[in-house]
């Protein structure tokens, strides 16, 4: 094996296991998927796992908590870049409706937004309402900036529906945990937990 290809299995492992959202057999199927035009055994590969303390990741959780409560639904990891991510919202969206809940918008980060949050210190939200209504747009937009704020991030957003929120000076420190659903499996049972609770259930 050539140091570039070891370079960048490398590169990968480093950061599916930063992320926090794989366990050791997730990051060895991707890695089966991702050089599968090679002859590599990767069930020997020594996958470590990392030493983070959820300390922000946590806050951020509670902010996205909160977030349901206010029928906006949001998603942690959600697709592997902005394109996924859309498509995966609006899926999620239509499977609730299909399940007669009511949903006032939505903001997620994708694998993308994790990995320049690693290697950058910057998170970027997207947000908006499934109507593509640009003043509820920005309303959600609001909600999401001050959540972030309440939760005491530093956040940066120019106010324009086109533009993500970014929570800045932010060190990633998700670490894997087996016992809890995030994505979205997670974001459904979280929300529909929320609303439930609340009594919104929506029955047409």
């Amino acid at each position: 094996m050539n140091q570039d290809l070891v370079d960048e299995i490398d590169d990968l492992i480093d950061l599916l296991t930063k992320s926090g959202f794989f366990s050791t057999e997730e990051i060895i199927e991707i890695l089966e998927d991702q050089f599968i035009d090679y002859d590599i055994d990767f069930s020997d590969y020594s996958i470590p796992s990392n030493d983070f303390n959820n300390k922000n990741f946590s806050s951020l959780e509670k902010a996205f908590n909160k977030l349901a409560d206010k029928s906006i639904i949001a998603v942690h990891n959600c697709g592997y870049d902005f394109k996924e991510g859309v498509d995966d919202i609006y899926e999620l969206y239509v499977h609730l409706i299909n399940n007669k809940y009511s949903c006032e918008g939505f903001c997620f980060y994708s694998f993308e937004d994790v990995e320049e949050a690693i290697e950058e210190n910057i998170l970027k939200l997207t947000f908006g309402d499934f109507e593509r209504n640009e003043d509820k747009s920005l309303e959600i937009g609001e909600l999401v900036y001050q959540q972030l704020i309440d939760a005491g991030f530093e956040v940066e957003w120019d106010k324009s529906v086109n533009s993500p929120v970014e929570i800045i000076n932010f060190t990633w420190d998700k670490k894997y945990c087996e016992d809890k659903d995030y994505e979205i499996e997670g974001a459904y049972d979280l929300f529909t937990g929320v609303i439930n609770e609340k009594g919104f259930f929506k029955v047409n």
